[in-house]
């Protein structure tokens, strides 16, 4: 999984690379450029973002603060209650943020983008799919009972 999703972030930042860089050489090159290049590297930069932020939750890199888990860790009861409390907010906020998204996702299906035509529920899509990621993946952890992984230390972040 960690191999698509990086060959996907790859992909999408080849594309927006070569269209910007296309758009810039025509506009001041030959004095026209690409309209459709703005909006296909904004659509892109979105779905790379979240694609990330999917492939990053399982790896533990997303920003944590770990101070207290890191004085909790000789504790094991209250380490594995903090863990708990942890995965629960995580799937709370995963849920917020899927129920917004949808509501984007659906709002969207009914607009086209202006230049390029694509629907404009396109654009929340992949927050929506994000989250989707993220909260089955905490719940799993939660069901597990997978501790945090405090491999980079305890340190306030």
């Amino acid at each position: 999984m960690a191999r698509i999703t990086g060959v996907l972030m790859a992909g999408c930042l080849g594309v927006m690379a070569v269209s910007v860089f296309t758009n810039v050489v025509l506009r001041y090159g030959f004095g026209s450029g690409l309209p459709a290049s703005e909006e296909l590297s904004r659509l892109l930069f979105v779905w790379m973002v979240f694609i990330g932020a999917a492939a990053a939750y399982p790896t533990g890199e997303h920003m944590a603060f770990t101070s207290l888990a890191g004085l909790l860790v000789r504790r094991p009861w209250a380490f594995a209650s903090l863990t708990a409390v942890i995965r629960l907010l995580v799937i709370a906020a995963s849920c917020m943020l899927g129920w917004g998204a949808w509501q984007q996702v659906v709002v969207g299906m009914e607009s086209r983008s202006v230049v390029l035509g694509y629907p404009a529920a396109l654009l929340p899509l992949p927050a929506l799919l994000c989250a989707a990621a993220i909260g089955v993946m905490a719940l799993w952890e939660l069901i597990l009972r997978k501790p945090l992984d405090l491999g980079h230390g305890a340190e306030v972040e």
